[in-house]
C-alpha cells in the first residue's frame, strides 16, 4: 500500500482546491436538517454544481456521468471539501454512498445507464429500506415479503429508520422472496417510491429532525427488472452495500470530526486563558484523540487502497467503523466536559456552542447501531480478519 498522493493525484487536488476557493464564497449556508423541503433543494443544488463541474461521482465510470478517476482522487475530494467546509453530501447519501456504487458493482448495464447519471447530477434522492421493526441486527430474519406475479414483484411488509423516506425518490429495498431460507431467500430490489401502496410516517429524532421514517408496503407491485443480481442472491448484493457503508461511507464524517477537534482544542485553550489554567489531563486527551485520528485515516487509506484493486472495500471497513464511532463519542464527551454549563444548550446560546458540539453528543448515540451494531462489527472482525470460529 502507497500512502502518498501520486503527481497525478496533487495536480488533481490543486486544481479542485482552485476551483472550491472561487465557488464556495458564493454557497449559502444549509437551511438546516429540519426544513426537509428546503434542504432537499439545497443538497442537490450543490450536486448539479458538482456534476456541471465535473467533480461528482470522481470514481464513478465515465459511461455513466462519472470522471473515471481512482479511489485516492476520491479521498481526495472529500477531504478537501470537508477542510473547506464545502456543503455536505446531505440527501444524496444513499444513492451516492451506497445505491450507486451497489449498482456499479452489481447493477446490469441497463440499471446503470438508468440510475447511476440522475443520482449524479442530484435529479435523485435515494433512502435505504432494510432494517425492520424485528430485524435490525439480525437484517437476514427480515419479512418484508415479495413473490413474483408476472413482470413484477408484489410487496408486503414494513421498514423502519428507513433513511431519507421523506424525501427519496428511489429506495434499495431488500425483500424476501424465498421464505424457506434465511441467506439465501433474500433480493435486492430498485423501488420507486411513488408507486401505489407505500405509506411512509416520519420518525421525529432527538434532535428534531425526520429523516428517519416507517415505510409500510401494501401489494406494491416492482418491476422485475428493477432485481438487482440474481433472485434470491440480494445478501450477496447487500453484502456490497454494507462494505461501502462501512468502508468508505462515513470518510467525510471522520475528516469533518478531525477538524472539529481542532476547533474543541482551541475552545479548550481560550476557556483556559480566560481562568488562567488548562487542565493537563484535558491536554491529554486531546493529543489521544488526536492521533486516534490520525491512525483511523491511515486506517482510511489503506482500506481505499485495498478498494482500487479489488473494486469493493474489504472487512477493514468494520474496524475503521467500530472505532470511528467510539472515538467520536469520546470527543464528544470531552467537549461536554469543556464546555461547562453551556452543554446544557443544544445550539445557539454562543460561540462556543455553535460547533454544535451538543447535538453531535446525541447523534453518538446512533453510531453503535448504525450501519450495522458494534456487536456484528465485533463479530466479522472476529471471523473474518482474526479467523475466529463462528
Amino acid at each position: 500500500m502507497d500512502i502518498n498522493y501520486s503527481e497525478t493525484e496533487i495536480e488533481f487536488r490543486d486544481k479542485l482546491i482552485s476551483w472550491l476557493d472561487e465557488v464556495l464564497p458564493e454557497i449559502t449556508e444549509s437551511p438546516g436538517n429540519l426544513n426537509r423541503v428546503a434542504l432537499r433543494e439545497y443538497d442537490t443544488a450543490w450536486q448539479k454544481k458538482l456534476f456541471e463541474a465535473g467533480y461528482a461521482g470522481v470514481n464513478w465510470p465515465k459511461e455513466y456521468g462519472g470522471q473515471g478517476l481512482s479511489p485516492t482522487e476520491q479521498l481526495i475530494f472529500l477531504e478537501e471539501t470537508t477542510r473547506r467546509g464545502a456543503p455536505y453530501v446531505g440527501m444524496n447519501f444513499v444513492g451516492l454512498l451506497h445505491a450507486g456504487p451497489t449498482i456499479i458493482a452489481c447493477g446490469s448495464d441497463e440499471q446503470k445507464a438508468k440510475y447511476l447519471p440522475p443520482i449524479l447530477s442530484g435529479y435523485n434522492i435515494w433512502c435505504q429500506g432494510f432494517s425492520e421493526p424485528n430485524a435490525g441486527s439480525d437484517l437476514a430474519s427480515l419479512s418484508t415479503k415479495a413473490h413474483r406475479d408476472g413482470d413484477v414483484y408484489v410487496v408486503n411488509g414494513q421498514k423502519i429508520w428507513t433513511s431519507y423516506g421523506d424525501t427519496a425518490d428511489y429506495c434499495e429495498l431488500l425483500v424476501r422472496t424465498n421464505p424457506d431460507e434465511k441467506h439465501a431467500g433474500i433480493s435486492w430490489l430498485i423501488c420507486p417510491m411513488n408507486l401505489s401502496g407505500i405509506d411512509i410516517r416520519p420518525i421525529k429524532s432527538l434532535t428534531g429532525s425526520t429523516e428517519f421514517c416507517e415505510v409500510f408496503f401494501e401489494d406494491v407491485k416492482i418491476p422485475v427488472e428493477n432485481l438487482v443480481g440474481e433472485e434470491n442472491a440480494g445478501w450477496k448484493v447487500a453484502m456490497v452495500t454494507f462494505s461501502f457503508e462501512r468502508g468508505t461511507a462515513f470518510i467525510s464524517e471522520q475528516i469533518g470530526a478531525f477538524y472539529q477537534l481542532e476547533e474543541l482544542a482551541r475552545l479548550a485553550n481560550e476557556l483556559a486563558a480566560e481562568s488562567g489554567t488548562l487542565d493537563a489531563g484535558i491536554k491529554r486527551e486531546i493529543g489521544e484523540l488526536r492521533a486516534a485520528f490520525l491512525a483511523l485515516w491511515a486506517l482510511t487509506k489503506r482500506n481505499v487502497s485495498q478498494a482500487e484493486k479489488t473494486g469493493v472495500p474489504g472487512p477493514g471497513g468494520s474496524v475503521f467503523k467500530l472505532y470511528f464511532g467510539q472515538v467520536k463519542k469520546s470527543m464528544c464527551d470531552l467537549a461536554l466536559r469543556i464546555l461547562g454549563e453551556q452543554a446544557l444548550y443544544r445550539e445557539g446560546k454562543d460561540e462556543a456552542t455553535s460547533l454544535d458540539l451538543v447535538t453531535q453528543r446525541i447523534y453518538t448515540l446512533s453510531l453503535s447501531i448504525a450501519a450495522g451494531t458494534s456487536q456484528i462489527q465485533r463479530n466479522i472482525i472476529g471471523e473474518r480478519i482474526l479467523g475466529l470460529p463462528k
